[in-house]
């Protein structure tokens, strides 16, 4: 594997990191994932959307990280600067999310989420570009930093999970337009970025780099992971309230998946120095296969639907962690913002967005098995070509 390049002007990594204003930005980023996943198709359900609509809004939620990313990371790589793309993005998102105050229908929920998410997904590629060059080549301490990330998740889920239990879920549009201004006042605390300076050597073009077949197979591998994860973000809640799970246990379920990466985040330092990354992207895999078939076979067990959200570890957190330590390492210089935002578009945005439309239909044509085995299926092909072609020099 490459040995790591700090991008910053300074070839040695900063001795000093804004650390708390960057684990702030994840945490409120993501407490709107934590708002979001678990209860936007129930609400989505209480509007009378089916679930083939329920598919479409959430492909669109997704699919926007198709070109947003690219975008915005181009944008960032032109002029040198993160934070200010950062700040408008994040800026714009706000103000499209007020849509959803005033609209039920779906055609309007959809042009909506279409707007929010088209800026704010450029957001999270940039900030991650942005963490890394801060970090330099204290890179492995990531984990601990978007660790909080996590946790915003879980205290969104929690409070939400016994707000919506005890109230209807038509307060969810105001909630969402809340942690959105909060996340943009949050961004003006981080300050702008030194202009990134690559050498010579650094500065590959983007086709060269995709030739390479462990680029590639990673893209790939990433794609059919996120692809896979579909039917969960999709219908897991739907799925457990059919089989007479309240919202409040729905919640510690998501909030359960969520502490298993936090633990991956804290031991990821560990991780890298023991194992390869390859070893654990492999890991990761087997691991989110076994997660999709508890989903099918276990759903009436309580105990076993535990098991299955600790293995939310593997399936997002281990995974996606070796996966953007490898795109950090290979993606240098200016190239820093396409190479986040070319991850981000192949595996979170084409990849769950198709990951969405196919679950709306198979969930629609044969329900909770048809669409985890599609999920599965995905899971053993991305098995196949990481272990073929994902291997380092």
């Amino acid at each position: 594997m490459p040995t790591n390049n700090n991008l910053n002007t300074n070839p040695e990594a900063p001795a000093v990191f804004p650390r708390w204003r960057l684990s702030s930005y994840y945490f409120f980023y993501f407490t709107l994932f934590g708002s979001l996943l678990p209860f936007f198709g129930l609400y989505m359900q209480e509007l009378g959307f089916s679930a083939w609509q329920i598919g479409q809004v959430m492909a669109a939620l997704i699919g926007t990280k198709i070109v947003a990313p690219y975008l915005w990371g181009w944008l960032a790589d032109r002029t040198g600067k993160i934070m200010p793309w950062v700040r408008f993005v994040i800026g714009m998102a706000t103000l499209a999310s007020i849509g959803l105050l005033w609209t039920e229908s779906f055609m309007g929920v959809l042009i909506v989420v279409t707007l929010f998410s088209f800026f704010w997904h450029g957001g999270l590629p940039l900030f991650e570009a942005y963490t890394f060059s801060q970090l330099g080549s204290q890179k492995t301490q990531y984990g601990k930093i978007r660790l909080w990330g996590s946790l915003g998740f879980i205290s969104a889920v929690l409070a939400l999970g016994s707000f919506f239990s005890h109230y209807a879920l038509s307060g969810f549009p105001w909630v969402i337009l809340g942690l959105f201004i909060l996340l943009w006042l949050v961004s003006w605390s981080l300050k702008d970025q030194a202009c990134i300076t690559a050498s010579p050597a650094q500065e590959m073009k983007i086709g060269y780099l995709l030739k390479s077949p462990l680029v590639w197979s990673l893209l790939m591998v990433s794609f059919l992971i996120q692809f896979s994860h579909g039917t969960y973000y999709n219908f897991f809640s739907i799925d457990l309230t059919a089989h007479g799970y309240s919202k409040q246990i729905i919640a510690w379920l998501w909030t359960v998946g969520v502490v298993a990466e936090v633990f991956v985040f804290l031991t990821m330092v560990w991780l890298f120095k023991t194992l390869s990354v390859r070893s654990l992207i492999l890991a990761s895999l087997a691991l989110t296969l076994v997660r999709w078939q508890l989903n099918i076979w276990g759903v009436e067990s309580l105990a076993w639907m535990l098991f299955a959200q600790t293995l939310h570890a593997a399936s997002f957190g281990l995974f996606h962690a070796a996966a953007l330590h490898l795109i950090d390492d290979l993606f240098k210089g200016k190239l820093r913002g396409r190479g986040q935002a070319i991850y981000a578009a192949t595996s979170q945005g084409l990849g769950g967005a198709l990951g969405a439309l196919v679950a709306g239909l198979t969930w629609t044509w044969g329900g909770a098995f048809l669409s985890y085995m599609v999920s599965s299926i995905a899971i053993i092909l991305a098995m196949l070509i990481a272990w073929r072609w994902l291997k380092f020099n």
